[in-house]
């Protein structure tokens, strides 16, 4: 069954509401440029909301080129990190808390991406000078190789309650990640379209 991960939780009602529908993970955003999509959350808050949520639902930090002083103050809170910057194989700590990011533009490589030794990749649209959470459609076509390597793919980029099924049968990736795609308004969400993603992911191939 494909995995969710839902992403920019900057609330706990929001929280709440993805882990009652069925999440795997909530990811929250600690980039400062996310402040201008209404985003951004603090490590104070996101560490109150991460001990008022369930057990058994992975919490997972989204860092932009950030200090290792830094990962190390996150990794007390949160079961993991994604690195969404241009951070290279040799910033990312070793062991089983990172996932790397990156955009499928004209010079993604699969040969790139397998260099960064990682819990899993994750795949975005790629939009000059803008790192994620654009709304874009993603490149399912570069998608599908990824998969074929073998690696645990976390398809992002665009995904709706609408489209998700459609991309889970033809990209077959090991989770899906959505953020504004079940937004109401920036930073909040719309929990009936939160729900209807999670249920339209992991019926997809059943």
């Amino acid at each position: 069954m494909t995995k969710v991960k839902i992403c920019g939780i900057t609330n706990i009602e929001d929280a709440r509401a993805a882990c009652d529908a069925g999440a795997d993970a909530l990811g929250f955003v600690m980039a400062p440029e996310a402040k201008a999509r209404g985003r951004y959350i603090d490590f104070e808050d996101a560490a109150d909301i991460i001990e008022r949520i369930p057990p058994f639902v992975t919490t997972v930090a989204v860092c932009v080129n950030e200090r290792l002083e830094r990962l190390a103050q996150l990794l007390t809170v949160f079961d993991c990190i994604q690195f969404h910057g241009e951070e290279t194989p040799e910033d990312i700590p070793a062991g089983h808390v990172a996932i790397k990011a990156f955009r499928t533009g004209p010079d993604f490589r699969l040969g790139d991406m397998l260099a960064y030794r990682v819990r899993a990749y994750l795949l975005d649209a790629y939009v000059p000078d803008r790192r994620g959470g654009t709304g874009s459609l993603g490149d399912w076509d570069t998608a599908c190789q990824a998969v074929a390597t073998g690696k645990p793919i976390i398809l992002a980029g665009g995904l709706t309650p609408e489209n998700v099924t459609e991309a889970v049968r033809i990209v077959q990736p090991y989770a899906v990640d959505v953020s504004g795609g079940v937004e109401r308004e920036p930073g909040k969400k719309d929990h009936d379209r939160i729900r209807a993603f999670i249920d339209n992911a992991k019926t997809s191939l059943a």
